[in-house]
């Protein structure tokens, strides 16, 4: 065999081996790297078991710079950790009607991915295939989007899906066709010669669903354009941040430092003040904070009178941009907080996590959570792949 037919071999042998792994597929990531188990290492405080069992829920987290979406449950009395790869996930939103999970990776291009729960397999004669009684959640549709829509949070609003287009300073409706359409900005974006559309000046990060977007509110981290931009290490934040009204598209709440996941909850409006570390709700157009939380906050859903709060750790880079946080005790985790008194009831922290950006939740009953947990050998599960029924 001559030197160049050995080398051929091994190209065709690289390229029959390539794609291999489920993960691969799903999230369209060739050479997924192995997640690394310190990852999934976590303490837990209080009742945080007691709480997913009696609300007979599955959280779902993006973890934004570890590249995946965890899945939390509880599988007899044991939390059961499990996750699906994808590139620098963000906002998630959560049709409970038809249990589905909207997941937006902002990426070049930026991804919109609907996850759907599969309980059965297409029957078959070459392999045997049971039906998977956690249900788990995996991928059925991608939309694509260019990388300037910058896509943050996602909301889902009569039915209809739409998203932060952070580089456009203004909300889109993702609509059935490939195009994503601005249904929304803030006045303060307007000037004589037209919205501004092409460069990302406010931060515009978080939607809280009303039953229009009129009834709804958005968070952004300012509200005028200055030569400083998001992102620049000078960009000035502290009290900078803003609530705004869908229907005047003037700001209702001044006073926020960075605010992320605002969230309407019992006809309240409920936020992240980041940059402090805090959790609240407005009452008369002030900040009300209802719990003081040790990292970033970020991440909020609720669960009739608890809501789950996500903190993470300051990336170095950005530490200007947290004002009211000891910096080195920042720490990454979920936390379960009585909206009536404030307590803390319960948490999971992961000493090697990083940033949490979203947190939903679907019942149970409809899914024990993602298709891939660290017990998993690397192709676990193919034979789900192979012939899972997409209905």
């Amino acid at each position: 065999m001559t030197l160049q037919t050995a080398n051929h071999q091994q190209l065709w042998s690289d390229h029959d081996q390539a794609w291999r792994h489920p993960a691969e597929a799903l999230s369209q990531w060739a050479n997924i790297q192995e997640i690394s188990p310190a990852l999934f290492e976590c303490t837990i405080r209080g009742d945080w078991v007691d709480i997913l069992v009696r609300r007979d829920i599955t959280l779902f987290v993006t973890r934004e710079y570890e590249h995946m979406i965890i899945g939390l449950g509880v599988e007899g009395s044991a939390m059961r950790t499990s996750y699906l790869p994808l590139p620098h996930p963000s906002g998630l939103a959560a049709d409970r009607d038809s249990n589905r999970l909207y997941v937006a990776s902002t990426r070049n291009p930026n991804q919109i991915w609907q996850l759907a729960a599969v309980s059965a397999t297409i029957p078959r004669l070459d392999v045997a295939c049971p039906a998977p009684t956690d249900r788990p959640l995996i991928p059925v549709t991608a939309k694509f989007l260019p990388g300037c829509s910058y896509i943050h949070d996602l909301a889902l609003i009569n039915g209809q899906l739409f998203a932060n287009s952070v580089g456009q300073n203004a909300v889109v409706c993702l609509g059935q066709d490939d195009t994503p359409v601005r249904v929304w900005w803030p006045r303060c974006i307007e000037t004589k010669d037209g919205p501004v559309f092409g460069q990302n000046h406010i931060q515009l990060n978080s939607i809280a669903a009303g039953a229009t977007i009129d009834q709804s509110f958005f968070s952004a981290s300012s509200d005028q354009i200055t030569t400083k931009r998001p992102g620049d290490p000078d960009y000035p934040v502290d009290r900078r941040g803003v609530v705004f009204s869908g229907a005047t598209r003037e700001p209702i709440v001044r006073g926020l430092t960075r605010p992320h996941s605002a969230r309407l909850h019992e006809n309240k409006l409920w936020l992240a003040n980041s940059g402090y570390g805090e959790f609240g709700c407005i009452v008369d157009s002030e900040f009300c904070t209802v719990s003081k939380l040790p990292g970033w906050t970020r991440g909020l859903c609720f669960v009739d009178d608890i809501a789950f709060v996500g903190t993470s750790r300051v990336l170095p880079r950005f530490r200007q941009y947290a004002p009211g946080l000891d910096i080195d005790s920042s720490q990454c985790g979920i936390h379960a907080i009585d909206i009536k008194s404030g307590n803390l009831l319960g948490s999971i922290t992961w000493p090697a996590g990083n940033q949490i950006f979203s947190i939903e939740w679907l019942s149970a009953r409809t899914t024990a959570g993602l298709p891939f947990d660290l017990a998993c050998p690397k192709n676990a599960r193919s034979d789900l792949f192979y012939c899972y029924d997409p209905a």
